[in-house]
């Protein structure tokens, strides 16, 4: 089995909710031969095809309010022969969730994510890749479109954003129901957006 990071041992002494079943799905994954890290705070696995090549990230424990869940961070690509991925929202291009609520669903289910797991190394070793919509096929909501046409800077502004910022945005925008919140959502993110900045940033 592989090595335990001591980092990811805090993090576990640390959760209050999930803490027996991240610590089930943390032991189904070392045994698949996977490196242990610490990214974006929670446990995350790589794998390295080979010595000297950047790993790559294969799944990531997380846990919510209503549920915990194994995120395989090529999961679109997965065969999922028992129908059990999940995407998290219809933006999620890659990713792909398996959630559970107890320990016993994990232990039940332990060789079927096992299989997972070794097809997402598989996915890794053979080099796929996601094929990601590009920007421009994202519908812009209307009341943002309105702006980029009313204010010719705030267009170039935008344009010269990084893709993923522009996605950012475009997603942002479009999540209310309602056209009066996607409005004030676009006036409060103009001078954001002029200033070459990230929804994040």
């Amino acid at each position: 089995m592989n090595r335990m990071n001591p980092k990811v041992d805090v993090f576990l002494s640390k959760v209050q909710k999930w803490q027996k079943e991240f610590e089930e799905l943390r032991m189904i994954i070392l045994d698949c031969g996977l490196t242990e890290e610490l990214k974006w705070g929670q446990p995350c696995y790589t794998f390295s095809a080979s010595a000297g090549r950047q790993k790559s990230n294969i799944v990531l424990i997380h846990g919510f309010k209503e549920y915990c869940a194994l995120l395989f961070f090529k999961g679109a690509l997965l065969n999922d022969a028992d129908g059990i991925l999940i995407q998290q929202t219809k933006n999620v291009q890659a990713a792909r969730q398996i959630r559970f609520t107890s320990v016993r669903e994990i232990a039940k289910m332990k060789r079927t994510l096992k299989a997972y797991i070794y097809e997402a190394i598989e996915v890794e070793k053979a080099g796929l890749k996601v094929n990601y919509k590009k920007t421009s096929e994202f519908k812009v909501p209307e009341e943002f479109q309105n702006k980029l046409n009313e204010i010719p800077a705030l267009k170039t502004a935008f344009d010269v954003l990084t893709p993923g910022r522009q996605r950012a945005y475009i997603f942002y925008f479009s999540q209310p129901k309602q056209s009066k919140t996607r409005e004030s959502r676009v006036e409060k993110c103009i001078q954001q957006i002029l200033n070459g900045k990230g929804l994040n940033d």
